[in-house]
């Protein structure tokens, strides 16, 4: 069966992706935060596997603020 309907893309609606991305990383500071929490409970292998998570958390991090302000200047 055909589908008959064209199928056009969004437009590329930019104007809330420093919004999204600033929630993106509020959440990833918070996931960090809670994993503290876990990290005093925990030891041995457990604790170095959440260590490197955080790490890669940050390194994240870092590259949504990047993009954030990337975005921030492309709506001027």
């Amino acid at each position: 069966m055909t589908d008959n309907h064209s199928h056009k893309p969004k437009p590329d609606d930019r104007s809330d992706n420093v919004e999204k991305l600033q929630n993106m990383v509020q959440d990833t500071i918070q996931n960090i935060e809670k994993s503290h929490e876990t990290m005093r409970f925990t030891d041995g292998e457990e604790k170095q596997a959440i260590e490197t998570k955080n790490k890669r958390r940050e390194e994240a991090i870092d590259a949504m603020r990047n993009e954030i302000k990337d975005e921030y200047n492309a709506l001027d």
